[in-house]
């Protein structure tokens, strides 16, 4: 039954606010469904397990509605091409699932029915984990996919690869000369194939080229893209004309190109994203449809879903009930799937039926969610940072039904997302609501860099990594306190990642911020370009620029940790292959050499996420309790 409304109790502190969600709660709706894919009437998904130990399986919906998991323990279908992985399978009509093992990185046949146990269709590599796979598609009794080799001399290299289906054969290397490769599509008669590459320095959101590889004899050519453009999805409409999205306008707009003729024209031109920044291969964020119509998301930072007529331009919406959709998409016929959410509904998977616009939601990331009243209405935002800047931010005020707040400004923690070419959403997030329901408030920043509004935004964190980041968040800490929203003596700062980072540089740099939680945070940028993944090996260099001791003195948190006076806690996993542990070690001892109060937990066996469910029951815990310290509270 849902909380009785009372008139509040005035005497309840912030912090203590009685709530119905707990760590617990918080971990459980940790499903985490993603990359559905449909055949006639059947549908599979990925999903994760988080009480065991967060592997992730794959689901399988029948056509008469009954849904199977289909890999039980200790598979694992997680691919770890680029470290962050992606799309982990693909479907074979007639012989069953195919997918990537994360113990060993080797492809797996799951043979239709279920009934039979996996078996290797990739060669056992001389490196444990040498030969990786994703962004796997099926076509004429094999899987086209990414390939990825680590050698033992720790040199990477990428490839398109066909794999027999039967396993009798190497791997067939395709196409191969480029550092990065993505998308991958075949033509409708299997004579060419056109994907996505792209070179060190560059990353998929700032410079791709879109080409075309004839099968028999090898040739290629570019067919759009540069190093000032990225071009993402290629998705054929016919034997020679090719769908795409291209930020040539600005933009992620979609456009239609002849293979053979220098030309394309824009289907939709508008000021708004079409895709995400690609930091995991194998997503769609469009797909075609049975009548030819395309199913495509867009819009600024959360992306709604509507139909394209490719022919006259007109996009067209349903009325659906959800805020934005993860860019994800899978068609067959008249069929779409999807994985949808909103403020108050869980993220979830969703049939379409595009004939009709009608949805059904086929899975939700957790079963029963908290009453609404428990769950904050996030407001969109929009700040003025410094030079003129317009920083987007969601502001998420401390909810519940059964406390009066009375006059008092409550605490608030600035969220600041990893990557930093990311976003942050407005999906119901039970991390966020276990801190508001306690009486906490939180505003979740998308500082200049981030997707979601164009490149242009994205663009300004150009060279200015630790600068335009750090502006942007203070500036939303004090666009609180100018709005009355916040106690100005209790504004804290937390991030993963990319956001570890800014949140260490910005205590450096204010004194607003009363502590700061940095989950795998980066604190000093020589180690980590020598150090890190060879995907982001060389991103530094765009973020800050080549490598330069006295600029990087002048923007690492490491050698700026002399400024903070303020508690920090720090979580780092033991196996992080992106963030090494000893960027959050160096920082913990800096800290600690100058008796500045900090907590550091370090979790054996996980690595850049956590994802064990007693890993982020103890990291969620830990959070609440440094803040209701931090806070003063009871």
């Amino acid at each position: 039954m849902p909380p009785e409304r009372t008139s509040g109790h005035p005497s309840v502190p912030f912090g203590a606010w009685p709530s119905p969600i707990s760590t617990s709660d918080v971990v459980r709706s940790g499903l985490r469904p993603g990359y559905p894919a449909v055949l006639g009437d059947e549908i599979w998904w990925e999903e994760s397990r988080p009480a065991e130990g967060g592997r992730r399986t794959l689901v399988h919906r029948a056509a008469d509605g009954v849904l199977r998991e289909l890999l039980p323990a200790p598979w694992d279908a997680r691919t770890r091409v680029h470290e962050y992985g992606g799309r982990s399978y693909a479907v074979a009509p007639g012989v069953g699932v195919v997918f990537a093992n994360h113990a060993d990185q080797r492809l797996y046949v799951l043979p239709a029915g279920g009934s039979g146990r996996p078996y290797p269709i990739t060669p056992k590599p001389c490196v444990p984990c040498g030969l990786r796979y994703a962004d796997l598609l099926v076509h004429g009794g094999e899987v086209w996919c990414v390939q990825e080799r680590h050698g033992d001399d720790g040199k990477v290299t990428r490839a398109i690869v066909s794999v027999p289906l039967s396993g009798d054969e190497e791997p067939r290397q395709r196409v191969a000369g480029s550092d990065f490769y993505a998308f991958p599509a075949i033509s409708p008669d299997g004579e060419h194939i056109a994907y996505i590459c792209w070179d060190h320095p560059r990353m998929p959101w700032t410079g791709t080229e879109l080409r075309v590889t004839r099968l028999d004899g090898g040739a290629s050519w570019r067919v759009r893209g540069g190093p000032a453009e990225s071009v993402l999805a290629p998705r054929w409409r016919d034997d020679r004309t090719l769908y795409l999205i291209s930020d040539a306008s600005g933009w992620w707009n979609l456009y239609q190109a002849d293979v053979h003729e220098p030309s394309s024209r824009p289907l939709c031109p508008l000021d708004e994203e079409f895709a995400w920044a690609p930091g995991e291969l194998g997503g769609a964020p469009y797909v075609v449809l049975g009548d030819g119509r395309l199913a495509v998301l867009h819009g600024r930072g959360d992306m709604r879903l509507a139909f394209l007529d490719p022919q006259s331009g007109v996009l067209s919406e349903p009325d659906l009930p959800y805020d934005g959709w993860i860019p994800c998409l899978g068609a067959a016929g008249s069929t779409l799937c999807g994985i949808a959410y909103g403020a108050t509904v869980p993220t979830s998977v969703v049939r379409v039926d595009t004939a009709t616009g009608r949805a059904e939601s086929l899975r939700r990331e957790f079963a029963a969610p908290p009453d609404p009243a428990y769950l904050p209405v996030p407001r969109p935002v929009e700040i003025n940072s410094r030079f003129g800047r317009r920083v987007h931010a969601h502001v998420y005020p401390p909810a519940n039904p059964s406390v009066s707040r009375g006059d008092a400004a409550p605490p608030y923690v600035v969220f600041v997302h990893g990557g930093p070419t990311a976003h942050s959403t407005t999906a119901l997030d039970l991390h966020k609501a276990f801190l508001t329901s306690r009486g906490i408030g939180v505003i979740d920043v998308d500082h200049g860099g981030s997707t979601g509004y164009g490149r242009a935004y994205r663009e300004s964190l150009r060279g200015q990594w630790g600068v335009v980041d750090v502006e942007d968040t203070i500036a939303a800490a004090e666009w609180l306190l100018s709005d009355g929203l916040a106690d100005p003596e209790r504004i804290a700062i937390r991030g993963a990642g990319a956001g570890g980072w800014t949140t260490m540089a910005a205590c450096c740099a204010s004194g607003l911020f009363c502590g700061g939680v940095s989950i795998a945070g980066v604190s000093a940028l020589g180690p980590l370009a020598a150090s890190t993944h060879d995907f982001e090996s060389r991103y530094v260099e765009w973020l800050v620029g080549p490598e330069d001791p006295l600029l990087y003195a002048r923007r690492d948190p490491l050698a700026k940790a002399g400024q903070i006076d303020c508690p920090m806690l720090l979580m780092q996993g033991q196996d992080d292959p992106i963030v090494p542990a000893s960027q959050s070690e160096a920082f913990v001892a800096a800290l600690t050499e100058r008796g500045v109060p900090c907590t550091y937990l370090a979790f054996e066996g996980e690595g850049h996420g956590f994802r064990r469910a007693e890993t982020r029951i103890a990291a969620l815990a830990a959070e609440l309790a440094f803040y209701l310290q931090l806070f003063r509270l009871t």
